[in-house]
């Protein structure tokens, strides 16, 4: 990953309690928020207090293009086994 890379973040909805966590898969980084645009600022703010502390090329050596691929299954078939 180059130091201009885009990184793919991952929001969570909170079903019980409301609001979003936004996390980077690689990078033990979280933020959280009423809406997805105040988690995402959050996880801003705790990507750069990661980047201060362990610094950008341990950051970089984290990041993993994730493998992602679509499948079709059909989930209550699962649930039989």
């Amino acid at each position: 990953m180059s130091k201009e890379s885009s990184l793919t973040i991952e929001l969570i909805p909170d079903h019980q309690q409301g609001g979003f966590t936004a996390r980077v898969p690689d990078i033990p980084a979280y933020g959280e928020g009423e809406t997805e645009a105040d988690a995402i600022a959050d996880l801003e703010q705790a990507l750069r207090g990661y980047l201060e502390e362990f610094g950008l090329e341990d950051a970089l050596a984290q990041v993993n293009k994730p493998a992602l691929r679509q499948v079709n299954w059909n989930l209550a078939q699962l649930v039989g086994g």
